[in-house]
């Protein structure tokens, strides 16, 4: 990556400014996924054990208005990190002012602080999101002109506390979490060993009508399935019953298979279902084409066993959408079965993209069996389009 990392900066007596992601799952208190908190660990320790001072800053989810603020403050966060480190976390509950200050000022060498939730500055006039030019230089104040990025999940917004802090210090560098994710998505794409299938799920064919162009420049085969599969079957004139379609996307949807040249793999069957929820009948379609009064819910058996062969073989896959409602164990085989057929490629570099692939991976078992497992879904499909991310780029370069 030609960007520096944590590593090529002095860290010991430094105040160290490191943005992290603790954007968690939180129920009545409760955290009920510290997969965030965990991932971030080596680049705090590393800090720690360099002497250096961490201050750390995270949003939690979104707060727009005073009662926004109800359940979205870190104060769990700092508890569970604590206990992961077996250490003290510093928390003030505020994001500026003479607490935070002095509680800053009085860290000692591996010390470490969590400022309070840095989207409770988007109450007035949204300072953290749109990158307020004062918010940011106030918060790279705080530190001795270093800051470490390692939060890849906010890598693709301009944020004061991500851009913002970038700006206004010595040295913006990489921590080691989301150096992986730049190595692992970003390579995998740009200089993947070959055979090299990308997979793409999900609902909707507008969220990734980018990544499917970029994909199919780059990889040798891109296999589609999810809800976005009946946009392109009706594009192509086949039945698909009461399936999701994008009715305004199907001349997209025609344009990405002529440019595809046999690229662009499909499902040639379905498990469907006479409704989404409160169904009464599932069956599997006897080809590609959706019966009247059902929808296509999971690719079927036929299509489990195309994308096996499809598979066989790669030596690079990266996989960004479920195959169907995978929440649900009635249409849960198509994830599994590509899941299966990926993890079990001799050698294979096998990259999940995120979102709601990282959800099904890790809840239905087969988190160990992948070489990566993202931590952003936005930063990493923006990734996969060939965009560039602005909370990388605001790093320093080597």
């Amino acid at each position: 990556m030609a960007k520096l990392t944590v590593k090529d900066v002095e860290l010991t007596g430094k105040k160290v400014l490191v943005r992290v992601d603790f954007n968690v799952p939180l129920k009545d208190g409760v955290i009920t996924n510290d997969n965030r908190i965990t991932a971030a660990l080596p680049t705090i320790n590393y800090i720690l054990e360099q002497g250096g001072r961490a201050i750390l800053f995270s949003h939690l989810g979104r707060v727009k208005e005073e009662a926004d603020k109800a359940g979205k403050s870190l104060a769990p966060v700092a508890k569970a990190l604590s206990e992961k480190l077996g250490k003290e976390v510093v928390f003030t509950g505020t994001t500026r002012g003479a607490e935070l200050e002095a509680a800053i000022d009085a860290l000692k060498d591996g010390e470490i602080l969590l400022v309070e939730n840095t989207r409770f500055e988007d109450i007035d006039g949204k300072k953290e999101s749109k990158n307020d030019p004062e918010l940011g230089k106030y918060w790279a104040g705080l530190g001795d002109g270093i800051f470490v990025n390692d939060a890849f999940g906010t890598a693709h917004r301009a944020h004061a506390s991500n851009v913002g802090i970038s700006a206004n210090v010595d040295k913006a560098v990489a921590g080691f979490l989301l150096e992986n994710e730049i190595a692992y998505i970003q390579e995998a794409v740009e200089a993947p060993v070959r055979p090299f299938v990308a997979i793409l799920g999900g609902s909707k064919v507008s969220d990734k009508i980018g990544v499917i162009e970029n994909l199919l420049s780059k990889a040798d085969k891109v296999i589609i399935g999810g809800g976005m599969t009946y946009t392109f079957l009706k594009a192509q004139g086949i039945e698909i019953g009461d399936s999701l379609v994008e009715a305004d996307k199907l001349d997209i949807a025609k344009e990405l298979l002529a440019k595809a040249d046999g690229k662009l793999i499909l499902p040639v069957d379905s498990k469907e279902a006479n409704a989404f929820a409160g169904y009464t009948e599932i069956k599997d379609t006897e080809g590609d084409a959706i019966d009247p009064g059902f929808l296509g819910l999971d690719i079927g058996p036929k299509s489990i066993a195309k994308f096996d062969a499809e598979l066989t073989g790669a030596k690079t896959v990266v996989w960004n959408g479920p195959m169907g409602v995978f929440e649900n164990p009635d249409f849960q085989a198509g994830t599994i079965g590509v899941m299966d057929s990926i993890v079990k490629q001799p050698g294979v570099k096998s990259i999940i993209g995120g979102g709601d692939s990282a959800a099904a991976a890790i809840n239905l078992g087969y988190a160990e069996k992948f070489s990566w497992i993202s931590t952003g879904g936005g930063a990493s499909m923006e990734l996969l389009e060939g965009k560039v991310l602005p909370g990388l780029a605001s790093l320093t370069d080597k």
